[in-house]
């Protein structure tokens, strides 16, 4: 049903790499996310969520722990007195995020930010990109005109990047970093399909979401909702865990074995922005997009 339009929406769907480093650990993780174009001008939505990993502060931050540290010069005893109270005045521990590094993959030559904008209540941010040579992308979103069609039991689909599948970094133990290297990733997205169940609401009891009968993976947010013409709907935001009731705590004998059996499950819905509220947001900010709208001949 939608493998042409996978196709489609592939072409113009990007994944944005971050890795991260916890204080004390040379262990460097990966994680995913997604971006999708809306225009041929390098103009891409994803999450609010996302994009505000691009403005935390905790290399500066690092940076000037490190420069603290080296300044102490003393011997062992005081010194890692003294360090103890350092990390306690930065509140680090080995659960402490100290580096953070992103990169957009595969969206456009020469990348360099223009503008990051995030609505001030949705889950939502554009990026542009500015001064680009050429695009590593093709096409670009059509977005639903008419979004009285978006209704429970319409069957879409999410794409995107949520299995951070790559390997192209490394801890660099003399400069105490974490850094690229120069290793093409090899990055598979992921599609996932689903009804839509509900529809959420948002400020003023007006529609800001579609929630999805199958949940969104980590790394899918900021991913396209798309029907099998590859219309775009939405996009994924995040999921949501609603608690079924049906609980139990008894014993069971398995295996000849009487044991205790604990069971609280929960249903993993996936919750979408709404595709009038990126609509919106565009066009508040003069950013062009292109809809599924019949043209007037």
């Amino acid at each position: 049903m939608y493998v042409e339009a996978i196709k489609t929406v592939s072409s113009f769907t990007r994944p944005m790499l971050t890795i991260i480093r916890r204080y004390g650990s040379t262990t460097v993780e990966p994680h995913c996310a997604t971006i999708f174009f809306v225009n041929e001008e390098g103009c891409a939505v994803t999450c609010k969520h996302v994009v505000l990993n691009l403005f935390a502060d905790v290399n500066d931050k690092y940076a000037e722990f490190k420069k603290e540290k080296e300044g102490f010069g003393e011997s062992a005893k005081k010194f890692n007195k003294r360090l103890r109270d350092l990390e306690k005045r930065y509140a680090y521990d080995n659960t402490t995020i100290v580096s953070i590094k992103n990169r957009f993959q595969d969206c456009v030559e020469n990348l360099e930010i223009e503008e990051i904008k995030m609505h001030e209540t949705e889950d939502l941010a554009y990026i542009k990109f500015k001064n680009w040579k050429n695009l590593h992308y093709k096409g670009h979103a059509v977005f639903l005109e008419d979004s009285n069609e978006a209704v429970s039991g319409k069957s879409l689909c999410r794409l995107g990047y949520p299995f951070a599948e790559y390997s192209n970094f490394k801890y660099n133990e003399e400069k105490d970093e974490i850094e690229w290297t120069n290793e093409a990733p090899s990055l598979p997205f992921f599609p996932i399909d689903g009804i839509i169940t509900r529809r959420v609401l948002g400020a003023k009891n007006t529609v800001s979401g579609l929630e999805m009968s199958t949940p969104g993976l980590k790394g899918q947010s900021g991913g396209p909702l798309f029907d099998c013409n590859g219309v775009v709907y939405g996009m994924q935001s995040q999921t949501m865990h609603l608690h079924l009731g049906f609980d139990i705590d008894k014993k069971m004998e398995i295996d000849g074995v009487e044991k205790k059996i604990s069971n609280h499950p929960f249903l993993h819905v996936g919750r979408c922005v709404h595709v009038d509220v990126i609509k919106q947001f565009l066009t508040e900010n003069n950013i062009k997009f292109h809809t599924n709208k019949p043209t007037k001949e």
